[in-house]
């Protein structure tokens, strides 16, 4: 926080108040093997001022890069509106909201966000939020082997194109609840799932499909095939999405040729950030759920549900609390208890500003934008395009050197030109995912081309 209030005079009152002689004495529960001998790395004392300039003399030597890098994180524009009235103390001191006769204000915005994830993603109820994408992912994982009922069915396939750092996660939250996570292979030239790698797994103990649209390379996955072909197997569709893609492609809710119970993914979730919350060195950000009525009691986290009072005046709730930890303890479907409730203020005041309209221009433009980003980049020597598939905003492109130093030499000319995949795709050879949104313009793509072709030139970083 900025501003400390409390004058030593304070702290005294307070500490006499509690009976407690010092801070320390707060404290001293604390082993004092785990407390920390000195502070020699933290240098002398500043005033204010001098903190204030030190800091920004900081943040300007890191400059501000050109980017275009994506990977689950996205720079979009943001109205201003978004975050003035995000950080209005209404909101930015709220806290969940327990006492529903005190938080009416809070719970009909997170109401609101609900109605309109459904309407996104066409499924018929959303959770208030969870911590991010990826432990979003985990938590429909566990839900589907829950809702799949069937005991020995603890197999989740999850095609290599999710997100790598998604897969890792869910590996970690699920692994030791008895789930084994099976890595499915996409085919080289389109990137994307097939079902003939599908069959190759088999499906017996098997409880649940992932399906990432688009998926990590940007290409769009055959997502009817592939939820057909779950349910022809009697498994659960997780579908993890991209929000602002939901302006233009099919939403889960519809995925398949299937009617009733077989039609559309059972489970969607993905990442909120798109919805107007900045890049911010790796959050916080918030993650979503929605999935069919049937499903409601095996989601996670909590739900605002509207109801009346005893006079008929509308009001909003926590409803279905009995899922969580906070009344259920050991018990409990999740032990999520809290929701990022002020990215979910953000997210819904974007999604009201814009309106079906305007994510239908962002999405438009990404598709544009990304369009434009790969014609002006394969047309430099020793670039091409990796695979042969539709795409939203991100692609996959592959040079004729090691991605690495590239991306040095680009970041020394003030450009974040994309990610190496080299860690997570070693299979890939020297291949560079790059990212273009409506924040880019014509002459960010020329400027970024133009770097580029003069580092591939030179043949070496």
């Amino acid at each position: 926080m900025p501003f400390i209030p409390h004058t030593a005079d304070d702290v005294a009152r307070m500490l006499e108040v509690i009976g407690a002689r010092s801070i320390d004495e707060l404290f001293e529960e604390i082993p004092a093997a785990l407390k920390a001998k000195s502070l020699g790395a933290v240098p002398p004392a500043l005033s204010e001022m001098e903190v204030a300039r030190l800091l920004g003399d900081r943040a300007a030597a890191d400059g501000r890069l050109l980017c275009f890098v994506g990977a689950g994180a996205y720079e979009h524009h943001i109205p201003a509106p978004v975050w003035a009235i995000t950080t209005r103390g209404e909101f930015y001191s709220a806290y969940t909201p327990y006492q529903a006769e005190a938080s009416q204000g809070t719970l009909q915005l997170i109401y609101e966000f609900q109605s309109m994830m459904c309407a996104l993603t066409g499924m018929d109820v959303s959770n208030a939020s969870l911590y991010d994408g990826a432990s979003a992912l985990a938590e429909a994982c566990l839900m589907a082997v829950r809702a799949h009922r069937t005991p020995d069915s603890r197999r989740i396939l999850v095609p290599r194109g999710v997100n790598p750092i998604y897969e890792r996660v869910v590996r970690a939250i699920t692994g030791h609840q008895g789930l084994t996570i099976e890595p499915v292979d996409f085919d080289r030239r389109t990137g994307c799932t097939t079902i003939a790698a599908l069959e190759a797994h088999g499906t017996q103990g098997a409880a649940a499909l992932v399906v990432q649209q688009p998926n990590f390379f940007g290409v769009l996955e055959d997502v009817d095939a592939l939820t057909d072909w779950a349910h022809a197997h009697d498994l659960k569709v997780i579908a993890t999405v991209n929000p602002i893609s939901l302006a233009l492609l099919k939403p889960p809710g519809e995925w398949g040729g299937g009617t009733g119970a077989l039609k559309g993914a059972d489970i969607a979730c993905g990442e909120g950030q798109p919805l107007g919350v900045p890049l911010a060195s790796g959050g916080p950000y918030f993650g979503f759920m929605t999935t069919r009525m049937h499903n409601v009691r095996q989601m996670p986290g909590r739900i605002v549900g509207r109801t009346v009072d005893l006079e008929g005046r509308p009001g909003f709730t926590l409803t279905l609390q009995a899922r969580e930890q906070h009344i259920r303890r050991s018990r409990a479907t999740s032990n999520i208890c809290t929701n990022q409730g002020l990215l979910v203020t953000a997210a819904t005041i974007y999604l009201s500003l814009m309106g079906a309209t305007g994510l239908d221009r962002v999405a438009r433009l990404c598709v544009a934008r990304t369009g434009e980003l790969v014609r002006a980049l394969t047309q430099i020597p020793g670039v091409r395009l990796k695979f042969d598939s539709p795409r939203f905003h991100e692609a996959v492109l592959e040079l004729d050197r090691p991605v690495g130093p590239v991306l040095e030499a680009l970041a020394a000319r003030g450009i974040a030109g994309g990610l190496d995949l080299a860690e997570c795709y070693p299979d890939l050879g020297h291949a560079l995912l790059v990212c273009a949104t409506e924040t880019k313009l014509p002459e960010d793509i020329e400027r970024f081309a133009d770097a580029l072709a003069d580092i591939m030139k030179k043949g070496h970083a």
